[in-house]
């Protein structure tokens, strides 16, 4: 049975993520510390990936026990901070980094997801990033991953299972890991971002045309077409309900249907 393999998070948008081993939902149906912090410009716009592949350049790690964050660019020394004592140096660092003024927003309630209305984790199955792997010599599995940031990974599941967790457009279709309820929504729309490499932020030669091409051609009988106006989508987008507040994944969660863990399973 389909279950989960991986759960990484992001504390700051667009920076390095975290495998956890488990992740509290929130109030609004994020994962605990994914994406809670972003960096904005003086107007209140976003610096992500989109904007400026600079982004791709800092290294950084996170200790969430002890709430600190180490921040490097190839080539300088660590600087460790605070997350929560010491915004303003951390401000400062990024601002000196952009070369223009940002500040740390912070959103705990449902983080600062790119697709506002199913703002749950997305979500993937091990084998479809290995299959994508596949279509770019030279790239590996992780870098493939680096590259999707998805935040649920599913083993003993087959290349694109996750096309199985959205119906027609605009329904839901319910389903769940372990005991939290989940809505699939949509096929992830991609952006510029998984076309670069995440540590240098090169893009690869035309990436999204060929992942376009072996998208539609190994696009999975259980894909529901009226999803895909164009190809270049992977992951299911989720929404969680609120009833689902304070629940807690795991690895190792078994993904089924609701209500029938034997009968109403993924394959």
């Amino acid at each position: 049975m389909p279950k989960l393999a991986k759960i990484i998070v992001y504390p700051i948008k667009s920076l390095d993520g975290v495998a956890v081993n488990q992740a509290t939902i929130l109030p609004g149906g994020a994962l605990q510390h994914d994406r809670e912090l972003a960096i904005a410009d003086e107007k209140g716009k976003i610096v992500n990936a989109k904007r400026t592949a600079k982004i791709h350049l800092v290294r950084s790690k996170f200790d969430l026990q002890n709430r600190t964050v180490s921040l490097q660019v190839m080539g300088t020394k660590k600087q460790l901070f605070q997350l929560d004592e010491e915004r303003k140096a951390i401000e400062h660092w990024f601002s000196d980094f952009f070369g223009f003024k940002v500040k740390l927003q912070e959103n705990l309630f449902t983080g600062f997801p790119d697709d506002l209305e199913s703002s749950g984790p997305t979500i993937v199955s091990t084998a479809t990033l290995t299959e994508v792997a596949s279509w770019f010599p030279g790239l590996s599995l992780e870098q493939i991953r680096d590259r999707f940031r998805t935040n649920l990974e599913i083993d003993d599941a087959p290349p694109f299972w996750e096309d199985q967790l959205f119906a027609e457009k605009g329904e839901i279709l319910p389903f769940q890991v372990g005991d939290v309820l989940f809505e699939g929504t949509n096929p992830c729309q991609r952006c510029p971002v998984p076309t670069r490499d995440a540590f240098t932020g090169e893009a690869y030669p035309n990436f999204q045309k060929i992942f376009v091409e072996k998208r539609k051609e190994t696009l999975p009988e259980w894909a529901n077409l009226s999803q895909f106006n164009h190809f270049f989508r992977l992951t299911a987008n989720t929404r969680i309900p609120a009833s689902e507040a304070g629940k807690i994944l795991k690895v190792g969660d078994v993904v089924h249907r609701p209500g029938c863990q034997a009968c109403g399973r993924l394959y």
